[in-house]
């Protein structure tokens, strides 16, 4: 960690410039010629990129950065806060530390937190900002978690974990066996010293997939941030073995939006309408959950088609997601698309139709934005149809 960042020339001189393009500042003279100018402009990037993600971080003095892309793929604040909600008691171990935004919020309702960070300079950094942002019951290790955990010898409330995927598997479909640490395979060796984990995972990990490689699984959450998929969390308890919750979560500005069921459970058959008066699309967290039939069956919605995941009903209801009411519908066929879409101006959605979103706005030139909302879908009939809409906040 290198101290000179933290004098207040240099401090001002990051403060003076985070709303400034990166790459203008590049071409400028180094200033302060005994840093490295490459650590000052990753300060000034990697701290713009906090302003909203880690909002405590940025408006806190002294605090040091590290590299933009640690930023980048660390937990927001927001959803560190709905973790953090999960666990209790007096110990928690994070065996992948990072850079401890989940610490820092497990830390308000763990008696006693332990982060874990192989890399010891990050390790450093981040003991520093514990301290300049007044938390005082993180304790930090360097080093191999697994070793840690061996010789600390303590059984802890909960055992947290975001392994991270290799990078020869960049961009492929992975298991948790391919990740770092390997978590599948060190099952055994976790729950010797804890009888609760708690796994976080990208969503791109499918759930089945997950499932295969895990014993004990209680609960799976799903969290999405203004309707965009962030992040899964695997709850393990030592000798569960009944069904499996999934909870969703999808957090906005002004409002959290909770859905949950027992997953496998039988539903009846839900009801198959053509069109009723308001549609409703769930969010993106229920959309990755595969809860389809479990969410129209809790809302007492119709459906428009099996594979569609479009709800309809004549009353309007609260619901998690987004909700339209229909003005207009229509089979699409090019006298109706050239009467009531072509040229004009619309959002457009697509759900289980064989045309793009694109291919469908260059067909019939239609342009992004607007008031008017339009699905492109199929009904109960295997007909494919169009639904104009208007959005209604409830």
């Amino acid at each position: 960690m290198d101290q000179q960042i933290l004098s207040e020339k240099v401090q001002t001189f990051i403060n003076a410039n985070i709303a400034n393009n990166i790459a203008v500042i590049a071409l400028q003279k180094n200033p302060f010629p005994y840093i490295s100018w490459p650590k000052i402009l990753n300060q000034i990037e990697a701290k713009a990129k906090s302003k909203d993600k880690l909002p405590s971080w940025f408006k806190t003095a002294n605090i040091i950065y590290p590299s933009k892309i640690s930023i980048e793929q660390t937990s927001s604040e927001k959803t560190a806060s709905y973790k953090a909600s999960i666990v209790s008691g007096d110990s928690l171990i994070d065996l992948t530390g990072g850079y401890g935004v989940d610490d820092y919020y497990f830390a308000k309702n763990v008696t006693s937190v332990a982060h874990c960070e192989i890399n010891a300079e990050l390790s450093t950094i981040v003991k520093h900002n514990f301290e300049q942002l007044a938390v005082s019951n993180v304790y930090c290790y360097s080093g191999d978690s697994s070793i840690i955990l061996t010789e600390l010898a303590i059984k802890w409330d909960w055992i947290y974990i975001d392994p991270s995927r290799r990078s020869d598997i960049k961009g492929k479909v992975f298991l948790l066996k391919d990740c770092v640490p390997n978590v599948p395979e060190n099952l055994e060796l976790y729950f010797k010293y804890s009888k609760s984990i708690l796994i976080k995972t990208a969503p791109l990990l499918d759930i089945s997939a997950g499932l295969a490689e895990l014993q004990q699984v209680k609960t799976i959450h799903i969290i999405a941030v203004e309707n965009e998929v962030k992040e899964l969390l695997w709850e393990l308890h030592a000798g569960f073995s009944g069904k499996i919750t999934i909870q969703t979560v999808n957090i906005l500005k002004d409002k959290l939006e909770f859905f949950k069921f027992i997953r496998n459970e039988v539903f009846v058959a839900l009801p198959y309408t053509s069109r009723d008066k308001y549609l409703y699309e769930p969010n993106s967290a229920i959309m990755k959950s595969g809860g389809f039939d479990e969410v129209g069956a809790f809302y007492n919605v119709n459906k428009l088609h099996k594979h569609s995941h479009l709800y309809t009903s004549n009353t309007l209801i609260p619901f998690p997601g987004r909700i339209f009411e229909i003005e207009n519908s229509f089979p699409y066929r090019k006298p109706e698309m050239k009467e009531f879409l072509e040229n004009k101006k619309a959002n457009i959605t697509t759900r289980n139709f064989p045309d793009t979103v694109e291919m469908i706005r260059k067909k019939w030139k239609i342009k992004d934005g607007g008031n008017c909302y339009c699905f492109f879908t199929t009904d109960i009939n295997n007909e494919k149809i169009v639904l104009i809409c208007t959005k209604i906040q409830l």
